[in-house]
């Protein structure tokens, strides 16, 4: 694979996890402020479609969603599916 779509491929990633991250951030706000909240299923999904490192900082630095077992178990999950896709992605097509 040519350097030009690596480079494409980890910006996704980063501008993923940074979209997620801030997603995360309003979501508690409005929580707090008792306005419209972000779905989780749109949470969730954001974390899957590689925003999981966004979405675990984001739980750790706003204090948000850390008691929903569904996010304690998918948000870690979709992280290491995206280590193991990232690993692959190096290993075999980067080299």
């Amino acid at each position: 694979m040519n350097n030009e779509m690596t480079v494409i491929f980890y910006v996704s990633v980063a501008v993923m996890n940074i979209a997620t991250f801030i997603m995360y951030g309003i979501d508690k706000k409005k929580a707090i402020d008792h306005k419209w909240r972000i779905p989780e299923s749109t949470l969730i999904g954001m974390s899957f479609a590689f925003g999981s490192l966004g979405a675990l900082i984001g739980m750790r630095v706003f204090r948000h969603k850390t008691k929903h077992i569904k996010f304690r178990i998918l948000i870690p999950l979709a992280f290491v599916l995206h280590i193991i896709i990232i690993y692959f992605y190096i290993k075999f097509l980067v080299a």
